[in-house]
């Protein structure tokens, strides 16, 4: 009886790993560039960040590196955690 159950509990191990691996496998790339964007209406960019950067908020674009660097041009605050303007090779 307890040796069902153990099997039991190894098979349900190794189901999740399968899908834990096979998630990880069909992930989306982390893109290059975000832009974080505000409220309101026409959310206008708020944060540039480096694709990846856990300080983006939850409302967020991905972004070309061309965009990337106009919105930096514009006035679009950098985030000072990751850098983009750094990695973009502009000098703040």
């Amino acid at each position: 009886m307890w040796l069902a159950r153990i099997d039991e509990a190894i098979a349900a191990a190794e189901q999740r790993e399968r899908e834990k691996r096979q998630g990880g496998e069909r992930r989306a790339p982390t893109p290059h560039w975000i832009v974080e964007l505000g409220i309101g209406v026409g959310r206008p960019p708020v944060e540039v960040h480096v694709g990846g950067c856990r300080m983006a908020g939850k409302r967020q674009r991905i972004i070309t590196w061309e965009q990337a660097l106009a919105a930096l041009a514009d006035g679009v605050r950098a985030c000072i955690h990751c850098r983009p303007d750094t990695e973009l090779g502009v000098l703040g």
